[in-house]
């Protein structure tokens, strides 16, 4: 035992104690789980486990998910598939209470008008949103009675067997123009909400506890989205984000940069490796840290519909979204963040 304690002291491991509740337990298993389904293993699983049933004698049936799958292709472009059994599964509630996370309502949702939520920062893998957007865990619709929501995400997630069939059913559909204006078009829905991680994954690399950077200045496809369908734009923050990993800095230039700019032009996903604490030690890992979680959703910015918007119209919307967004920064942070006077909003 002492041989034990002095090797994790000359590695720095501090390891959790042997009496943590069964609870706690779970929590974490559930963020490691979903951690690693996101960044890799999901994917990696449901391909080898495709295969593995393509070349096993129940072969058919693998068949059989093809054609399903080419038959299905197109939903996740056209208003997705969310499913509220899936949405009600108690692994979600776990995550929600490691951190814990909370959502701050500020203003009411006309369930008559559909929105378009313009959420930052993107962090390392969106920890705080999730709960709010995918899972029922936050009771979203209590909170919004009317309203159905949904979240655009990396069209890869939905051409992999098995796995886009979980991205659907907690409401994904692809981040794309097309799909987004065919999700909030107001002559198919109404009450709908559609959420866009602004930064998107290129933003993950600019993460750094403390500090609140965003790629918004030059992204302005969302708001032209919102201007074809006339659907409010609702700044959403989620405090706390930024602080649930350490991720390994990799300047400009670097080899270990390209290597990553590279993965991300490939396949859309930044592979950032981030540091954090493990499963049973606190000093390494994958698992994030248990930071507080503050999801506020903001008051919506009405829109004037208009099929064609003009360039000048996008850059009036998007300077007024950039100037709610920031109100609501300034206003929230007081509440949500440590030492918030040294904390601002770096547009990028």
């Amino acid at each position: 035992m002492d041989l034990f304690r002095s090797v994790s002291d000359k590695l720095g491991i501090k390891w959790a104690p042997l009496d943590v509740p069964l609870e706690r337990r779970l929590q974490t298993l559930a963020i490691f789980c979903w951690f690693h389904f996101m960044t890799s293993c999901g994917v990696m699983f449901s391909i080898y486990f495709f295969i593995k049933l393509l070349y096993s004698s129940y072969w058919y049936l693998a068949i059989a998910y093809s054609v399903w799958m080419l038959f299905d292709i197109n939903t996740a472009q056209k208003g997705g598939r969310p499913c509220d059994w899936v949405r009600n599964w108690t692994w979600w509630k776990y995550q929600c209470d490691y951190f814990p996370t909370k959502m701050i309502k500020t203003a009411e949702l006309d369930p008559s008008k559909n929105y378009l939520l313009g959420c930052i920062p993107h962090g390392v893998i969106c920890m705080g949103l999730f709960p709010v957007l995918a899972s029922n865990a936050l009771e979203f619709t209590k909170h919004y009675p009317g309203i159905k929501r949904g979240f655009a995400t990396l069209p890869l997630y939905f051409y992999v067997p098995f796995f886009r069939e979980i991205a659907l059913s907690i409401g994904g559909t692809i981040a794309s123009d097309d799909s987004i204006v065919y999700s909030l078009d107001p002559k198919r829905y109404k009450g709908n909400a559609v959420a866009v991680v602004i930064g998107g994954a290129r933003e993950a690399a600019l993460t750094h506890p403390g500090q609140y950077n965003t790629i918004l200045k030059q992204r302005k496809g969302f708001v032209r989205c919102a201007i074809k369908t006339g659907a409010s734009l609702v700044p959403t923050i989620t405090f706390g984000e930024v602080d649930l990993y350490e991720p390994v800095r990799k300047p400009e230039g670097t080899f270990a940069r390209k290597c990553q700019d590279m993965v991300y032009k490939v396949i859309g996903i930044n592979p950032l490796f981030p540091r954090a604490r493990g499963m049973l030690q606190y000093s390494y890992g994958s698992v994030p840290y248990r930071k507080p979680l503050f999801v506020v959703i903001g008051a919506p910015i009405d829109v004037k519909r208009n099929l064609d918007p003009t360039p000048e119209e996008v850059d009036a919307v998007h300077a007024l979204f950039i100037e709610k967004m920031i109100e609501l920064f300034e206003r929230e942070k007081v509440n949500y963040v440590e030492n918030h006077e040294n904390v601002n909003l770096n547009l990028v």
